[in-house]
């Protein structure tokens, strides 16, 4: 694998036939190092599969649906077997005399990230799919402007940069790769060699908004992941990621939200959040949207400016929150961050946290 450290292990070769039961029993995976980054190719942050060359027997949309895949052994249509994921047709040689698809033969799809950003590793996850999954496959990234059609980016002129080589991956399994580029990327290019199926596309790293449309906003959300925000460390994700906090839009369901498990001590939770950049911060909201029995008791915000040796600051003192809520906080004065730190007490659920302001440089 791709600089992939020796502990995550490579998985080759067909899963068994599913014989019943759970189909995830055999399910091959393993932890992976960039598993705390969020997936910048979330569909819920504005990713999509713009393109790809065949999609005969699963939609190609399928690879970024958020949750695990699901499998129904009796779900068959007119095709054939309908499939959680993106699965093309068998390929075939030239002639009766060479009826084996060429060494270079392969599907691909194209990816438009939801967040452009650094990408610290890549999932190609092949569940469900046990002897017709592909039997290698690959990974490029590009950066173009604006919102490229599948034409400009397959044009002659775009540097695509090679994130993992072909590399021989295995049927219902996550197959991890370590990524190590510094650059910016706004797609992704999926190749499966020479055909098959994928169930899902993780692409897992940190969001690098475009500062100039920023900069023309002037005002906006200081954390949300799109616009660069990243959660640096939380006391908790019994439940589910911190990250959600800063997705775009309000939550639809409870588990689209920050939940930590119920506390038995006399602690409280917190999420430590970097900002777009140094920051002159004016307002902050924080919703409990989704969380009716379970939300948050109380909440602080503090700041945080790097730049100087002033420490934690509190913004926001201890205030009560209503459950299913938005809350606003309008601050006495500009305050100027890096960093924000939401702390709930004693635990529960919050689903959004915004902080508005504009970039201090």
């Amino acid at each position: 694998m791709n600089g992939t450290p020796a502990d995550i292990p490579s998985f080759t070769g067909d899963a068994n036939p599913y014989a019943g039961g759970d189909p995830y029993a055999d399910y091959r995976t393993a932890a992976f190092p960039f598993d705390q980054f969020p997936d910048l190719a979330d569909r819920r942050l504005g990713a999509g599969v713009i393109a790809a060359n065949d999609e005969f027997f699963a939609e190609r949309e399928n690879l970024l649906k958020p949750g695990a895949a699901h499998f129904d052994p009796e779900h068959f249509g007119h095709k054939g077997k309908i499939m959680d994921g993106w699965e093309t047709r068998r390929r075939r040689g030239a002639s009766a005399d060479t009826p084996h698809p060429a060494d270079d033969d392969h599907d691909w799809a194209l990816v438009r990230l939801g967040a452009p950003g650094i990408i610290h590793g890549i999932v190609v996850d092949t569940a469900h799919f046990r002897g017709n999954h592909p039997q290698a496959v690959g990974v490029e990234a590009t950066a173009l402007p604006g919102t490229p059609s599948p034409e400009e980016l397959l044009a002659d002129d775009v540097k695509w940069t090679v994130l993992v080589p072909r590399t021989p991956v295995g049927g219902h399994a996550a197959n991890g790769f370590v990524v190590h580029r510094p650059e910016r990327f706004t797609h992704v290019r999926l190749s499966q060699y020479p055909d098959g199926g994928v169930a899902r596309l993780r692409v897992h790293g940190e969001s690098v908004p475009d500062l100039v449309w920023l900069a023309a906003l002037g005002t906006f959300d200081l954390a949300a992941l799109e616009n660069g925000g990243h959660v640096e460390d939380a006391s908790d994700r019994f439940y589910s990621s911190p990250f959600h906090t800063i997705h775009p839009g309000r939550s639809h369901r409870m588990d689209d939200g920050w939940e930590t498990r119920r506390r038995r001590d006399h602690g409280h939770d917190w999420v430590r959040y970097r900002l777009t950049g140094r920051s002159e911060l004016r307002a902050v909201e924080i919703d409990t949207g989704c969380y009716k029995g379970n939300s948050a008791g109380w909440a602080t915000v503090s700041v945080l400016d790097a730049a100087n040796s002033s420490g934690w600051r509190e913004v926001v003192p201890r205030t009560r929150l209503e459950p299913d809520a938005v809350h606003r906080f309008v601050l006495p004065e500009p305050v100027v961050a890096t960093h924000v730190r939401l702390d709930i007490h004693p635990d529960g659920g919050v689903a959004r946290l915004r902080v508005h302001g504009s970039l201090a440089s």
